[in-house]
């Protein structure tokens, strides 16, 4: 099992070695709602001074209306997280006649 987490490991970060230099953060979602508008996350200084990269994992809670009514970070480097939260918070989300809770991961590869 140890040697399968590191092997997995070692193929990601190689995989994230090869992303377009561009590319300072790429976004999944596992929502079921549409996404109207995206706000790509800023690579914060001090991550990309430090070479950190990662993936930040959070739960997004959608109004009705379509805002992000809050964030909750559930997994990634503290560093990342701060700059996944503030782009997530300006997210648009087509209509619904209820709230609900989006999964959404947020790659940063300097």
């Amino acid at each position: 099992m140890k040697n399968r987490t590191a092997a997995t490991l070692l193929v990601l970060l190689s995989v994230l070695s090869f992303a377009p230099g561009y590319a300072h953060a790429q976004e999944s979602s596992e929502s079921v709602r549409k996404i109207l508008t995206r706000v790509a996350p800023q690579y914060p200084s001090l991550a990309r001074s430090m070479n950190i990269r990662g993936t930040v994992r959070a739960v997004a809670t959608v109004a009705p209306n379509g805002t992000v009514k809050s964030v909750e970070v559930k997994g990634g480097h503290p560093v990342l997280a701060e700059a996944a939260q503030n782009a997530l918070r300006q997210w648009k989300f087509e209509p619904a006649s209820h709230e609900t809770y989006e999964i959404i991961e947020i790659r940063f590869a300097p």
